[in-house]
């Protein structure tokens, strides 16, 4: 093995082993051999071992040899190299046994020296690009290479990622370069092998691509996991004097071996911050305030807003239960002129009927039983501000007098006193119920109705919403994942196909539970379907097609009547139809709702 030493002007020397390829010699703390000489430059030298000699090349200024001013030279054994004030001479000599206690070569402690600083970079916060190229670095001074591949499996495809040469520069054309014969061998085989010297192995001297790359020696070893090829490292030497043997080969299938694990997390790493930089960017994308949403449904509701955030007009949020309709109107609040003011909410089918006109209204000391003092109601709390009456159709028929009252009078009276107080509020009211069947029902006023219901917001189901179901989840997991210090990081695919497969009757409500409980219960870094319950059993059956023709023509027909206000005639007119098939669906729909029974 061949050694540097290095005399300094102090009288003082250092002796420096050359397991490198190529020493670089400078003043800056990250060469290999540091000269603390202000006369010498960060970067001054390189040197590049060739057999018993070795290669010196100035990098920022000359150098003296043998007294001589240089910029390049041939370093051999008795010849002095001035740098500065310090003097470089080679030395050759046979390897010292390693320590018995460490049971390996100074080649394959140098091979895990690399593996350990490639291993620190992906802690750091590197870019896949130069964590690759650093890799490729390593396994060319490991092996003695004059030039190396990071070979990985796309689909079916292998593809050069990195391609680097000795001098740690990128290498153009890098596909061509490679030998097509070699590499296929080792795929077949996924076992590492070496070919000394190419143009004469009785193997492969006849290939084409080692003949027109001219190539002298090579060695390929394969990238695994868990017995799945999905990559190669490729190094090569296109000199005589540097061909590789056979303890260079096994270097290399240890670097690789120990390599596959370090890349795997790397590529990992690198999918995981591309798939938070894409989920962030979506996320800006459907984003409208605290709300989460691009599907047409939804862009449609935020247009409204937008429109009517400005006014006080009444507006009335429908939609299934867990759709985020409270939600929507604390954004309808944030984006009013009222925003400063309070948002008052209330639920009305939460509270006791006895108790609720109390809540809503307000109470005097001594108005009923309990009534230990006085206390203002939510429409008093709420003056300057937003009201926001949810599950509004669950409230008494009695009650909703008093309502409409006080939202055509902008006035109200605490329970037990006669005086009336000015409020002045906005009025949004939310409700999961079909009103206009509850008015036929007589469970609700239609006067009421018409007072809230002058704007209407419609929240879809979650099941209506394509992809907005994977962003919401994703938003979920990661506000779960900090509340919990969770190590999951994202969904499989097939949690994703299942999420957007399954009904969701509980809607978002729904949604952001069931992730929050895999991410508490999940044993791995991606959640799974079975993690969020979503098994095969669970998911919506699939609706042959012509009952799904039957269930989309019920809804289109029922949607153009509304539209056009229960005429039926101006209804088939607009449909292309016959007008007794819009009365045969009215019959068909009025036997569904009665249980099938005739008048």
């Amino acid at each position: 093995m061949a050694s540097l030493t290095l005399r300094l002007p102090d009288g003082t020397s250092r002796t420096v082993q050359l397991i490198k390829r190529i020493t670089t010699v400078g003043r800056s703390a990250d060469n290999d051999v540091v000269i603390a000489d202000p006369s010498v430059p960060p970067s001054a030298l390189h040197l590049q071992l060739a057999g018993d000699a070795c290669n010196v090349v100035a990098l920022d200024a000359d150098f003296f040899f043998n007294g001589r001013k240089r910029n390049e030279a041939v370093l051999r054994p008795g010849d002095v190299l001035g740098v500065g004030g310090a003097e470089l001479l080679l030395q050759l000599h046979e390897a010292k046994a390693p320590a018995a206690k460490s049971g390996f070569s100074a080649e394959a402690l140098a091979a895990f020296r690399q593996l350990h600083a490639f291993s620190e970079r992906l802690l750091g916060d590197y870019e896949i690009e130069q964590v690759l190229e650093n890799l490729m670095d390593a396994a060319i001074e490991v092996t003695n290479a004059d030039k190396g591949f990071l070979i990985l499996l796309e689909g079916n495809e292998l593809r050069v990622k990195v391609a680097r040469n000795v001098a740690r520069q990128n290498i153009e054309d890098a596909i061509e370069r490679v030998s097509d014969s070699i590499v296929a061998k080792v795929v077949r085989s996924k076992k590492p092998i070496i070919v000394s010297d190419a143009l004469h192995d009785t193997e492969f001297n006849s290939a084409a691509s080692v003949v027109n790359l001219k190539l002298c020696s090579v060695m390929c070893a394969p990238l695994m996991e868990r017995g799945n090829l999905f990559g190669l490292i490729y190094v090569g030497n296109d000199k005589v004097v540097n061909l590789f043997e056979e303890h260079s080969l096994e270097l290399l299938t240890i670097f690789a071996a120990q390599a596959s694990l370090l890349l795997r997390n790397a590529l990992l790493v690198n999918e995981l911050k591309l798939d938070n930089r894409e989920l962030r960017k979506r996320l800006d994308e459907s984003r409208y305030g605290e709300i989460l949403g691009a599907c047409a449904a939804m862009k449609d509701v935020y247009r409204k807003i937008d429109k009517i955030a400005g006014t006080d007009i009444s507006v009335l949020v429908t939609g299934e239960t867990g759709t985020g309709k409270e939600m929507l109107a604390r954004e309808l609040h944030r984006r009013s002129a009222r925003r400063a003011g309070p948002f008052v909410a209330i639920n009305c089918g939460a509270i006791p009927e006895n108790l609720l006109e109390s809540e809503l209204f307000g109470h005097v000391k001594g108005a009923f039983t309990g009534a230990v003092a006085t206390r203002l109601g939510r429409f008093q709390a709420a003056s300057g501000g937003t009201l926001f009456l949810d599950e509004i159709g669950e409230m008494p028929v009695h009650l909703q007098v008093k309502i409409l009252r006080a939202l055509q009078e902008r006035m109200v009276s605490k329970v037990g006193d006669n005086r009336a107080e000015a409020v002045d509020i906005r009025v949004v009211a939310a409700t999961n119920k079909n009103l206009e069947e509850e008015i036929r029902k007589g469970a609700f006023r239609e006067d009421l109705y018409y007072r809230l219901n002058v704007v209407n917001l419609h929240l879809p189901p979650l099941r209506e919403r394509g992809d907005d179901v994977v962003a919401l989840a994703r938003y979920f997991l990661g506000i779960a994942a900090r509340e919990f210090g969770a190590r999951t990081r994202g969904f499989t695919p097939g949690a994703t196909i299942a999420m957007k497969k399954y009904g969701w009757p509980g809607n978002v409500r729904e949604l952001e539970n069931r992730v929050k409980k895999a991410v508490v219960l999940a044993d791995k870094a991606l959640v799974s379907a079975e993690d969020l319950e979503l098994r095969p059993e669970n998911l919506e059956p699939i609706m042959p097609l012509q009952q799904a023709k039957e269930e989309f023509q019920k809804r289109y027909i029922n949607e153009v009547l509304e539209r056009n206000g229960g005429n039926r005639t101006k209804t088939a007119k607009d449909l292309g139809v016959d007008p007794r098939t819009i009365f045969r669906h009215l019959e068909a729909e009025r036997q569904s709702d009665d249980g099938g029974e005739e008048d």
